[in-house]
């Protein structure tokens, strides 16, 4: 099975919500979080069992980091290709 990678660069007051979308896209086997010289700070193996309850402590760790770094960058780990954005409509 390939893996695909792709990285995000998130300010720490939008990590916690980009957290939780890729957490709920259910293609995603890891989250790795690091700063902007690749120092890994937390590294989030996802399984197809991640519920609420266990998914809480993680989200809080995810916050308790972002305060303490400014600008963060968090590497997507996937099972499969991530469908490429659809342009938007133009509504005349």
């Amino acid at each position: 099975m390939e893996n695909f990678k792709e990285e995000f660069k998130v300010k720490s007051e939008e990590v916690i919500g980009k957290v939780k979308e890729l957490l709920h896209e259910g293609n995603v086997r890891k989250l790795i979080i690091k700063d902007e010289d690749g120092k890994v700070y937390l590294e989030i193996p996802v399984t197809l069992g991640l519920v609420g309850a266990v998914l809480a402590p993680t989200v809080a760790a995810v916050g308790a980091l972002a305060a303490m770094v400014a600008n963060l960058k968090i590497e997507v780990v996937r099972t499969e290709e991530p469908e490429a954005p659809k342009p938007p409509e133009n509504k005349a």
